[in-house]
């Protein structure tokens, strides 16, 4: 599985799982804390892993590193 998030991507990620674990926390209704705390745990999983499922799906990749990965023609 190789990465296809950027540096930049995947701190915003994380920044933003925490963010919506805290929202899930303090918020009263439980469906909405529920369904906040999974989108946070998906964001914070794809931000730790560095890969996007739907990224891959799409063919988007903010990763530089796989972007200049193939190899020249002769």
């Amino acid at each position: 599985m190789k990465t296809n998030e950027g540096a930049i991507d995947r701190i915003l990620r994380v920044i933003l799982a925490v963010v919506l674990f805290w929202l899930a926390a303090v918020v009263t209704n439980l469906y909405v804390a529920i369904v906040v705390g999974i989108i946070g745990l998906v964001l914070l999983f794809t931000g730790v892993l560095g890969y996007c499922g739907l990224y891959a799906l799409l063919g988007i990749s903010t990763n530089k590193k796989t972007k200049s990965q193939t190899p020249p023609t002769q």
